[in-house]
């Protein structure tokens, strides 16, 4: 449990009051192509995120597990019926779509107080709250890499993957050993390669074209008359801008 508390700072972002639609990014994610119509193509008063899977280890402590169950691959071993209806939908947090909202921010903290500890922590109380608004999106927007082993036939092609959430054990490409299990698999030590050919690219260094712009500002008096009254996120289309936390999250807003 005490792994998991630092993640209830999340829900800060509730906060971001000058935002009316926003995707949020765990730090163990990178994103491979364009998503920002998933601000314009979701529809309002509903929670989007992509479904999650019960078959790791990490779920053991679930009835899902101890069954076999899967909402992955429902039919491959169905929910009985001595264990009454079967769970709602459950999804994962590491990337969804949301609104910004004052009320349900204080809403959450009311929630988070009357609720028990709970394995995934934020994870588990975010899918009890939004419960009813919940609308799974597919998983292109956020491949957790156990599916590669998992439900294969769920992920489909996987160079049209969007995003890729590198939570599986080992995987983190910046630690990467491919020693762990399942990360000498070829389609792991690709993506790896992916996160660090983004990494690595100089044309996405944003801090050495601030510098560069701060240059030609000093140079240039009628630049430093415009520029200074833009505020410092001008160099992101306005509907792509990067909000910073303090753990590292990155969010996309409208």
């Amino acid at each position: 449990m005490a792994y998991y508390v630092i993640n209830y700072s999340k829900l800060r972002i509730w906060n971001f009051l000058d935002y009316s639609k926003m995707v949020y990014l765990d730090a163990d994610i990178q994103v491979f192509d364009n998503i920002d119509h998933l601000l314009d193509d979701t529809e309002d008063g509903y929670f989007y995120a992509v479904m999650d899977c019960f078959c790791e280890k990490t779920w053991s402590h679930s009835p899902q597990h101890s069954i076999g169950y899967c909402q992955q691959c429902p039919e491959k071993v169905t929910w009985p019926a001595e264990m009454g209806s079967p769970p709602a939908l459950y999804f994962n947090a590491g990337m969804f779509v949301f609104e910004p909202s004052r009320s349900t921010y204080e809403n959450l903290l009311h929630t988070l107080r009357m609720t028990p500890p709970t394995p995934f922590a934020e994870q588990d109380l975010l899918n009890m709250f939004f419960q009813k608004i919940y609308k799974p999106i597919p998983m292109a927007y956020n491949l957790v890499l156990a599916m590669l082993w998992r439900h294969p036939e769920n992920v489909g092609e996987l160079e049209k993957v969007k995003v890729v959430h590198y939570c599986a054990a080992g995987s983190k490409p910046w630690r990467y050993t491919g020693k762990e299990v399942n990360m000498d698999r070829e389609d792991i030590k690709m993506l790896v390669s992916k996160w660090w050919d983004i990494y690595n690219d100089t044309s996405l260094d944003l801090s050495a074209e601030d510098a560069i712009v701060q240059a030609e500002d000093q140079t240039t008096v009628s630049r430093v008359s415009v520029t200074a009254s833009v505020p410092d996120h001008r160099y992101f289309p306005m509907f792509l801008q990067p909000l910073p936390l303090e753990a590292g999250e990155v969010f996309w807003s409208v």
